[in-house]
């Protein structure tokens, strides 16, 4: 019996030795239930994966291997070799790292994405610093949590694109102030005189006295060939259109607000009593009819009633 063992024991040894001589033990790894490789030492393998989890970097919040890999002792051929580098590689392709980043908006949206609050921050301090005289900025910092970096902006980049932006806010703000001053300085009682009812040379102001009339004049007399178009100079409805006296051919204009306007001496008439008008229509022609010395347009601005100077609002 105790030849029978030693006999065992002496092939066990020798089948071993067979097997050592032929084959090393390692580490089968296994990635959703599929293998990928083998690692001859599972410790080592196993702090390079946790390397990729802990690794530190800039804005990183954590990151997530989607399959953690799976381990097996096996024997392969001495011949075939372990592959940590492919396997690691393979881990790296299933991993996900997110991050926090910072936007920096404007009028609530993103204009730049940055990878740290202290230059976000500083972003916004600059810009406020910088324009908060010109106009009031909506400018903020909100965070953004990704797992593309790439969108993160440079510093240089950011501050040239949200300055850009700011600058056109400001433009267009200071348009829109120029053109408001424009519509309150050609107005009167909300009315406004956007159109000049013809080009030409001015004959006679507001209030002149002349041998043609016995009073001040009433309106502004402009100068243009017979036939010209004359022009709305601002929405209205049309009062009367016809022949009144000293006027000639005259289209008078209900403009609201108590505002009048008058078009005399015209030559043609191209709308009736009781039309819409608005600001630049075709209302009628130059012409010298009636009180008048020659072809021109008589314009005429009448507010509650009374005449009041055309050019405190036109041809100025």
């Amino acid at each position: 019996m105790i030849r029978l063992i030693n006999i065992v024991a002496i092939a066990l040894f020798i089948i071993t030795l067979i097997i050592l001589f032929k084959y090393n033990l390692v580490c089968e790894v296994k990635i959703s239930g599929k293998t990928v490789g083998y690692v001859a030492n599972k410790e080592e393998f196993e702090a390079e994966v946790n390397e990729i989890i802990n690794k530190e970097e800039e804005s990183k919040l954590y990151t997530i291997i989607e399959d953690m890999p799976e381990y097996n002792f096996t024997l392969i051929d001495k011949k075939e070799k372990t592959n940590e580098d492919v396997i690691i590689a393979k881990l790296k392709e299933k991993s996900e790292t997110t991050y926090k980043l910072y936007a920096v908006t404007l009028n609530g949206e993103e204009k730049a994405v940055l990878g740290s609050l202290e230059e976000a921050e500083k972003i916004v301090d600059e810009m406020t610093d910088e324009y908060e005289e010109d106009i009031e900025l909506d400018i903020g910092i909100v965070d953004v949590i990704t797992t593309d970096k790439k969108d993160e902006t440079s510093v240089k980049v950011a501050k040239a694109d949200i300055a850009d932006e700011i600058e056109t806010v400001v433009e267009e703000k200071e348009k829109e102030e120029a053109k408001q001053r424009e519509i309150e300085s050609h107005s009167v009682k909300g009315v406004y005189f956007e159109v000049t009812p013809v080009s030409g040379i001015i004959t006679s102001r507001f209030g002149n006295r002349e041998s043609i009339r016995s009073h001040g004049h009433t309106g502004l007399d402009i100068a243009a060939p017979a036939g010209t178009p004359i022009k709305a100079a601002a929405d209205g409805t049309v009062l009367f259109s016809g022949y009144s006296g000293g006027y000639g051919y005259v289209v008078k204009l209900n403009n609201g607000n108590g505002v009048q306007t008058y078009y005399g001496h015209c030559s043609k008439l191209y709308v009736s009593a009781g039309e819409k008008v608005k600001a630049g229509d075709v209302i009628a022609a130059v012409g010298s009819t009636g009180n008048s010395t020659g072809n021109h347009l008589h314009f005429e601005v009448r507010v509650n009633g009374t005449e009041v100077n055309p050019q405190n609002y036109l041809y100025k």
